[in-house]
């Protein structure tokens, strides 16, 4: 040690000596691989903090991508409404559409509200008139209609609906319902109500209880019929490779399309639902980065406690020649160790954790007879979604460190102040 202190001055800052000591100073007295009381309460408040914003986050995460592809999948990625004159050239504004690179898709349909009732119940739908071959290229009905088929979908003039909507109805496949609109027949007298009955071909589960209580697919020729548009669509429904790039397809859509329409995409129709995610991660970011904050506080009250127990040793380092700084980094070095345990400790526990989150939550609901996240308050979601970001657990992993660092500046100020001749008088 001697031999160290004698030269320090010719060493690099952060030196062989100075991490020694602040090793040292981490460690129990009595046990040297073991760290001390203050150190290993520091260290819990800090694994703790970010092993609950690494799960936490991959569980918004997960959230929002499950959602995303639900909603977007059942609803499209961008929709084109015609404006001024009617889209009876949908065929070939379609086939337009797909020759886009990035258009996965495109979907023509008669889109109209109307009334839906069975001889016990009735209830509101958007009814939606395709094609039997696109109904199938929907990627939210693909692989799950429960009951049913869609085959022979335009010959045999039957209807699609949601599980929650037969359910509410009261009808399975076979069973007939009536389809109710305002816009009518025209007559004399005005446009009067039209009512047709129809039997019930499939029943589809998206998994989005909204989804899987208001669409109702018809045949396109038999919704133009009914709706009074012949030879018409209301809109066509697009799907893209990737929804993140919207931006980049609607330029090209913009140049390719040269009738008057209307383009708008999933982020303008879903606009309130996602903004409001947003918020809900940022404010649980904000609230778990206290406890990160608070085991940060830990570091510092656990530092301020060791220099007053190593008062006799900072003043006899002091007097065989270690200079301030050399105090300041000592014990910076060891409120920094103390973060960065902590940090390993909780990445490498919250990320197998976030990973495995459902099976965890399957294990304590078979063990304790719970029933945590039950699907039908959770928009239908069989299992807990989890993604993990790297971008993230990177961020909480400099987020910590860097309160671990800030926490150590004061302790460590106070400990290079120390006067040792004071100190040494006191002891």
């Amino acid at each position: 040690m001697i031999s160290l202190l004698n030269r320090h001055h010719g060493a690099k800052p952060f030196g062989a000596y100075e991490r020694m000591l602040a090793l040292r100073y981490m460690r129990a007295r009595k046990h040297r691989f073991l760290p001390s009381a203050i150190a290993g309460l520091s260290v819990t408040g800090i694994t703790v903090g970010v092993m609950a914003l690494i799960v936490v986050m991959a569980v918004m995460n997960g959230m929002r991508v499950e959602l995303m592809s639900k909603i977007i999948g059942g609803n499209g990625h961008f929709f084109l409404q015609p404006i001024d004159t009617p889209m009876t050239d949908y065929k070939e504004v379609a086939a337009q559409l797909e020759k886009i690179p990035g258009v996965k898709r495109a979907i023509p349909m008669v889109e109209s509200p109307a009334g839906i009732s069975s001889p016990t119940q009735q209830t509101g739908a958007l009814v939606r008139g395709v094609s039997g071959d696109d109904l199938k290229r929907l990627p939210g009905m693909a692989g799950n209609v429960r009951q049913g088929t869609l085959e022979n979908f335009d010959s045999a003039v039957g209807i699609a609906i949601g599980q929650r909507m037969a359910d509410n109805l009261g009808v399975r496949v076979g069973d007939t319902v009536s389809i109710l609109t305002a816009k009518g027949a025209q007559t004399p007298f005005g446009v009067t109500p039209r009512m047709k009955a129809y039997p019930v071909k499939a029943i589809f589960q998206f998994g989005l209880s909204d989804f899987d209580q208001l669409f109702v697919y018809l045949p396109l020729e038999e919704a133009q019929a009914f709706f009074n548009k012949p030879g018409e669509v209301s809109v066509i429904q697009g799907f893209v490779d990737d929804p993140a790039h919207m931006d980049e397809v609607r330029m090209k859509i913009e140049q390719t399309i040269e009738r008057p329409n209307i383009l708008t995409d999933w982020r303008q129709r879903n606009k309130g639902f996602f903004d409001v995610l947003k918020v809900e991660s940022d404010a649980i970011f904000l609230i778990l980065s206290i406890i990160v904050a608070v085991a940060s506080l830990l570091i510092v009250q656990g530092l301020v406690l060791l220099v007053k127990d190593k008062t006799r040793e900072i003043a006899i380092l002091r007097t065989m020649g270690a200079s301030r700084g050399a105090v300041l980094r000592i014990f910076i070095l060891t409120g920094v160790a103390i973060g960065l345990v902590g940090v390993t400790l909780g990445v490498a526990i919250g990320v197998p954790l976030a990973l495995h989150l459902d099976d965890v939550r399957q294990f304590l609901n078979r063990a304790f007879s719970l029933n945590l996240f039950p699907a039908q308050y959770y928009f239908g979601l069989s299992q807990l979604p989890t993604v993990v970001e790297k971008k993230e657990v990177v961020g909480v992993a400099l987020l910590t460190l860097g309160l671990s660092f800030v926490a150590t500046i004061y302790p460590a100020w106070r400990a290079a102040r120390l006067d040792p001749v004071e100190a040494l008088r006191n002891e």
